[in-house]
């Protein structure tokens, strides 16, 4: 079986493995959905400072609130199952990604910065749910931790939608 491919949204090609035998395992999975999370909290807080658009704003305020939280339940829960995030190609792909991004986003204002920073919310987040539904939760073995994922899926989900709502608000103005 190839390696599934997510398409993130600032064009980078991110493997992560779907075939069983190279299948992330439970620490690599920690690493990849805390990394995932990050870079959505990093983007919102650029987002925060730089929108002058409520919704954006809100948008941007919901995703730190939201991801910040999904860290900090992935964190406690991994110390108590004694799992250490293990970094790994597809954590580091996503953080430079997610660095990339950031350093786009910071050349563009107005309604340009609100349209690339949505646009790339409704990707990301389509690419994360992928992840989440063909990768990351089939693949974790602890099932306290994979109850963890499936709890989390469905804020993916509202944040996509919230995202493509928006984004299709700012295409009208």
């Amino acid at each position: 079986m190839k390696a599934a491919i997510i398409i993130c949204a600032s064009w980078l090609i991110l493997p992560i493995h779907g075939a069983r035998s190279q299948a992330p395992n439970d620490a690599q999975i920690a690493s990849i959905v805390v990394t995932a999370n990050q870079v959505d909290i990093d983007a919102g807080k650029l987002a925060l400072s730089m929108s002058r658009n409520a919704d954006v704003k809100a948008f941007a305020q919901r995703m730190i609130t939201d991801h910040t939280a999904v860290i900090k339940a992935g964190s406690e829960l991994l110390a108590k199952i004694n799992i250490t995030p293990q970094d790994n190609p597809t954590s580091q792909s996503l953080k430079s990604d997610g660095d990339k991004n950031l350093a786009h986003l910071k050349t563009l204002e107005g309604a340009a910065f609100d349209k690339a920073y949505m646009n790339r919310e409704v990707a990301y987040h389509t690419q994360v749910i992928g992840a989440l539904d063909k990768t990351l939760i089939p693949s974790t073995t602890n099932p306290e931790f994979k109850a963890l994922l499936v709890k989390a899926r469905p804020t993916f989900v509202a944040h996509l939608e919230e995202a493509k709502r928006i984004q299709s608000s700012l295409g009208k103005k």
